[in-house]
């Protein structure tokens, strides 16, 4: 980095990584002065011509298809991945050896082992690292980390908590990466549960037993571009899981992919026995909240719209608030972090942790009982 300039690379720039990509782009029109100028340097995807593409339309300096060119490059100081889960391990062991900044999207990668073996590598590691869980950066879901922190709620006694989809219901949907065990690691645990426990594990604590079942819908898919010909899938569509935390609360985790007439619905409530609060991301411009301690009985809805932490940067307090700007404020955090030289949150650590979470789901799936994670 000079000169206040972070040099990034982007390794995958399907759908999650234009994402991103729009996030740097945006920086500085949320946050004034953004914490960092940003310099997109260089784009690596499966093939050049997308690569080409990606880089003409977020302005790319270079296209390439091998991401070694970016983990390599001595300009680059962020090496951001946004690949399918299976090539994750690979690309940060690269960029960690590298000594770059990592922003890493999730799940940290296919499975806790991969997990444990990106851990052993930092050792020596002093990069400022995050992994891109940005439903911590909901106005909503800052108050209500703020609220749990501070005693809000008192000891949690219950919690249930869900994050639903609608994108396998229908039996003709071509076959995808998403299907398969072998490239994803896992299904919607891994796709959707990762986000909502990351979430209400921030949230409530640590969980340390779970018990999970998962479900699939439909045995094979038609092949892309020919319905004629079926791929077996083996990743699951749903995940439904039963954790209880360090503290001894009982909760329920939902990830599912068959929630007709859902689109990007993500949804919790937490019962403590001095308060309780609940968020919908469908209606995200609002924390619902019930004060026990207070005269005044029943729910309450704390309008956060923009103005959790220090109104958003210079949007005012009233603007309503939007999915991808969870984006932007997860990426101010990671930016900040690393303009700074210091640690991010939720780092590297966090990612191994929730992928520890969810093979234990996985196990408990195929064994019927509880697992201790």
């Amino acid at each position: 980095m000079t000169d206040n300039t972070l040099t990034v690379g982007m390794i995958g720039c399907g759908f999650i990584g234009k994402v991103h990509s729009y996030a740097y782009l945006n920086l500085p029109m949320y946050y004034e002065p953004p914490p960092a100028n940003i310099r997109l340097k260089s784009v690596c995807t499966a093939h050049r011509e997308t690569a080409e593409a990606a880089a003409e339309r977020f302005g790319y300096e270079v296209a390439t298809t091998d991401f070694r060119e970016i983990t390599d490059d001595p300009e680059i100081d962020v090496v951001n991945i946004c690949t399918p889960n299976r090539e994750h391990k690979e690309q940060l062991l690269a960029a960690i050896r590298s000594g770059k900044h990592v922003y890493c999207d999730k799940p940290l990668t296919a499975n806790a082992d991969e997990a444990a073996q990106v851990l052993a590598e930092m050792e020596d590691y002093d990069g400022t690292h995050q992994v891109t869980f940005h439903n911590r950066f909901f106005p909503a879901t800052l108050k209500a980390r703020e609220l749990a922190a501070n005693g809000f709620l008192g000891r949690v006694l219950t919690f249930r908590a869900a994050y639903l989809h609608a994108g396998s219901v229908d039996p003709d949907r071509a076959f995808g990466w998403r299907f398969s065990k072998d490239i994803s690691g896992g299904g919607a645990l891994y796709d959707l549960g990762s986000h909502i426990i990351d979430l209400m594990r921030h949230l409530v604590g640590e969980f340390t037993e779970v018990s999970c079942a998962t479900a699939i819908a439909y045995p094979d898919r038609p092949a892309p571009g020919d319905a004629t010909k079926r791929i077996a899938v083996d990743a699951d569509d749903a995940a439904f899981m039963l954790v209880r935390t360090g503290s001894g609360a009982l909760g329920s985790i939902e990830s599912s992919r068959l929630s007709s007439g859902t689109q990007d619905e993500l949804r919790f409530e937490i019962h403590g026995n001095k308060g309780a609060m609940r968020f919908n991301l469908m209606d995200p411009n609002w924390l619902d909240i019930c004060d026990l301690t207070s005269d005044r009985a029943g729910w309450s809805r704390l309008p956060t719209v923009q103005n959790y932490p220090n109104s958003g940067g210079f949007l005012p307090g009233k603007a309503s608030i939007g999915w991808a700007r969870a984006h932007i404020a997860c990426l101010h955090n990671f930016v900040t972090a690393a303009a700074r030289g210091e640690p991010a949150e939720p780092g590297l650590e966090v990612g191994a942790r929730i992928q520890n979470i969810m093979d234990a789901g996985y196990r408990s799936a195929e064994s019927g009982s509880w697992v201790a994670v």
